[in-house]
């Protein structure tokens, strides 16, 4: 979108005033979908999923285009966006599931013992005097009753797939509730924003399941908006020889993304009823709004329906890594910006403890770095310039991408291995590990992600 004078000037009076520290400390509400990939929202250039509110959001500050999460799977995903901590440090490797599969492995039975000692971005906010809270999908044991200083809680069992009449726990304690669990989970966040006061600052995650599966469920005006659409523009293909357990997702592609997108629109229309609230409470001035997505999803490209475990082996295609993220703060960020710098999921604590004044955890050997100049459009120290690189892992598959090239190693090197250019080959279509035009470029990102695993080893 071209920049006009007055979006200029009103962009660098924002960038300004962020130069200062702000009167308040702020409050922040971070907002997770599920299952949510960048390239589904309109402000990431789709065309016929609609995300106006998403949209509008966006808009309203600073949107990350090249934001990944560093799995691509919910639980360790979520769990690496809370602790700053990677999936082999924090131990969540997978989905947690009662009945996790072998053969390929799937899932996770439960977090290790030891997680329970993770010091969680609740933990640190809490300490800091902030009332803090979450709402809906959490998935990293004890959904009930989270703990880690949280002092509001309405959560959903790990395995719930209900979207009509869910059991939920509130504060932990079963509640049986009547009506669209999206609605429900807008409501009690509400109600935890009525709570707040401009004297004491907040942290609310309200994490949503929409899009996630099941597709049934949501009010029939969602679906009616798409029963027309055929998704013409999706770029989806027909089902790989490698997809895993989704044969009946891409058996009616177009059908099953009529639901999906609807799934996403009655998630869209929830946000301004969020920003509605902050209003009505005076605290919208004074309140980081963050929105993303706990991973991305393929919806039919490569011939595949879900996520990194849509196939054997694993994927890391860029549908599967990249999600939103997208940063509003009136005063703070400036509107209508972007950036193209790569961040990743496991720099989302040090951000927020940079922007807060909040100390890192101690001992946790964080990877992580903060993006607080980024997400105010400010320029970075000479000596500081961002490393423009990003790792990724899930179990056997690990990830490395700097703004040119992927690579993704399986199984300790032994493949099967990709190596992607993704500047001339942007779906990953020519696999070019074995090509000997690009063996310096292979090896340099070996050597890349080996210095990585080493860092993190602890």
């Amino acid at each position: 979108m071209p920049l006009n004078r007055r979006h200029f000037l009103m962009g660098a009076a924002s960038a300004a005033f962020a130069a200062t520290k702000p009167a308040q400390t702020p409050n922040i509400l971070l907002i997770v979908a599920d299952d949510l990939a960048s390239w589904m929202l309109g402000c990431y250039g789709n065309q016929e999923i609609h995300t106006p509110n998403i949209d509008t959001l966006a808009r309203s500050g600073m949107r990350f285009i090249n934001s990944f999460c560093c799995s691509p799977i919910c639980s360790p995903s979520r769990a690496t966006l809370l602790t700053g901590r990677l999936p082999q440090q924090h131990g969540i490797e997978d989905f947690l599931t009662p009945q996790p599969i072998a053969h390929p492995p799937q899932g996770q039975a439960d977090a290790p013992a030891s997680f329970a000692n993770e010091v969680m971005l609740s933990d640190i906010l809490s300490a800091r005097g902030y009332n803090c809270g979450h709402v809906g999908k959490w998935h990293m044991g004890h959904d009930e009753q989270p703990g880690h200083g949280l002092q509001y809680t309405y959560t959903m069992s790990g395995g719930s797939r209900s979207y009509r009449d869910p059991e939920m726990f509130l504060n932990g304690k079963s509640v049986q509730e009547q009506g669209y669990l999206t609605d429900l989970m807008t409501k009690r966040s509400c109600d935890f924003l009525d709570q707040q006061t401009a004297n004491k600052p907040f942290f609310l995650t309200t994490a949503y399941l929409n899009p996630h599966t099941p597709y049934e469920g949501h009010p029939q005006k969602y679906y009616d908006m798409y029963s027309k659409t055929i998704f013409d523009t999706f770029g989806w293909e027909r089902a790989a020889p490698n997809a895993l357990r989704e044969k009946n997702m891409l058996t009616d592609i177009v059908g099953n993304i009529r639901k999906c997108a609807a799934s996403t629109t009655a998630l869209d229309d929830q946000i301004p009823v969020l920003l509605r609230k902050l209003r009505e409470r005076n605290l919208l001035d004074n309140t980081i709004v963050v929105f993303t997505g706990d991973n991305g999803y393929l919806l039919g490209r490569h011939g595949l329906w879900s996520k990194g475990l849509a196939s054997d082996p694993i994927n890391m295609y860029e549908e599967v890594m990249g999600v939103p993220m997208l940063w509003s703060w009136p005063g703070h960020i400036p509107a209508e910006a972007s950036r193209p710098d790569l961040i990743s999921f496991y720099d989302f604590l040090p951000t927020i403890c940079d922007i807060t004044g909040s100390a890192l955890p101690a001992g946790r050997n964080l990877t992580g770095r903060s993006y607080a100049a980024l997400a105010q459009n400010q320029p970075l120290p000479k000596k500081q310039p961002w490393k423009q690189t990003v790792f990724g892992h899930f179990r056997n598959t690990e990830m490395v991408r700097n703004t040119r090239y992927k690579l993704v190693l399986r199984n300790g090197g032994a493949g099967p291995n990709e190596l992607w250019d993704m500047a001339n080959d942007p779906r990953e279509k020519t696999n070019q590990y074995e090509n000997a035009r690009f063996i310096t470029i292979r090896d340099q990102l070996h050597k890349e992600l080996d210095g990585w695993k080493k860092r993190v080893a602890s």
